[in-house]
């Protein structure tokens, strides 16, 4: 027999337990579909999130999904791998395990996933020295030496954007051109006191399980103990993409329109944190599950109500 919910919240991380946490004490039966892929799992702390500042990721989701169940919701460790809309505007969520579920409503915060670049040594260390934001790690590592490992011309952001925490930054231009960049990236970098090496990089150096360096392809070695690398984001919205939400193309990937509450084009479906934009940070995610679950919760109230009312009409 197919379990009905109220609610179904599609992931685990941030966006999806401060949903589920609303919604469990707001009474509505909900559950969480918590595939136990966080995106943050390589980092060995979180940072910018007030009171929570340094916290293990591990910890910090243990501790969310402690606080979600003493409201009654349910946890499942599984995937959603497939959603019907049926014809009363509700949905049918299969698992990755074989169990069916109904849900009235929809939460997807099934996030993104990071794909490093093809170098040597970057998926292994990638959350340790091989970093990617520095709003997240910056200070930990702050007036070292930083390596940017360009991509993209974009990259160039990126290096002038950690100068703030470190003065000796190399931007390495790898499968960037030199004449693919502005010349006004090129009197920033230098006003920035940005060094910029051309060549493609081959490897990391590592010595004592840390970085020391980075060799390229012709045999030269640069000293650095952190690198900065951009990931490409991969949205993982196949759900909504299922459902038929609206997406919406950005230069970070395509993903659903929704309006300031995260409601996706579908009715009865919201998106949350990464899986509703790139730049979603923890404390985004958790603002963003929020308020989705929120205006859920309000939405199904008075749907029951002006319900209730037809058939007093009746």
């Amino acid at each position: 027999m197919t379990e009905t919910y109220e609610v179904v919240v599609v992931g685990g991380g941030t966006a999806g337990l401060s949903a589920a946490l609303v919604l469990g004490r707001a009474r509505r039966r909900t559950l969480v579909v918590d595939a136990g892929e966080p995106r943050n799992a390589p980092a060995a702390h979180l940072q910018g999130y007030l009171t929570r500042d340094g916290m293990a990721p591990a910890a910090f989701l243990a501790e969310g999904r402690r606080e979600v169940e003493g409201y009654g919701v349910e946890i499942v460790r599984d995937h959603a791998v497939d959603v019907v809309r049926d014809g009363a505007g509700e949905f049918d969520v299969t698992l990755g395990a074989g169990r069916t579920v109904h849900a009235r409503r929809l939460i997807v915060t099934t996030g993104l996933v990071d794909e490093l670049p093809a170098v040597p040594g970057v998926a292994e260390r990638f959350g340790r020295d091989v970093l990617h934001c520095p709003y997240c790690h910056g200070w930990e590592v702050r007036d070292e030496a930083f390596g940017v490992l360009a991509t993209t011309p974009m990259s160039v952001h990126q290096a002038l954007m950690v100068t703030q925490w470190s003065k000796d930054v190399t931007l390495f231009l790898h499968t960037v051109a030199e004449d693919e960049l502005a010349d006004e990236d090129l009197r920033r970098l230098a006003a920035a006191g940005v060094a910029v090496v051309p060549g493609e990089v081959a490897e990391l150096v590592v010595d004592a399980d840390r970085l020391t360096g980075v060799r390229l392809a012709d045999g030269s070695a640069h000293a650095r103990s952190v690198l900065f690398v951009a990931p490409r984001a991969v949205p993982q919205t196949g759900l909504l993409e299922r459902l038929g939400a609206e997406p919406a193309q950005t230069p970070f990937g395509s993903y659903p329109v929704t309006d300031p509450t995260g409601l996706t084009s579908v009715p009865g479906v919201w998106a949350a944190g990464n899986a509703a934009g790139f730049a979603e940070q923890i404390v985004n995610a958790a603002s963003g599950g929020y308020r989705a679950a929120a205006t859920l919760n309000g939405e199904l109230l008075f749907t029951d109500l002006d319900a209730a009312v037809a058939r007093g009409r009746q």
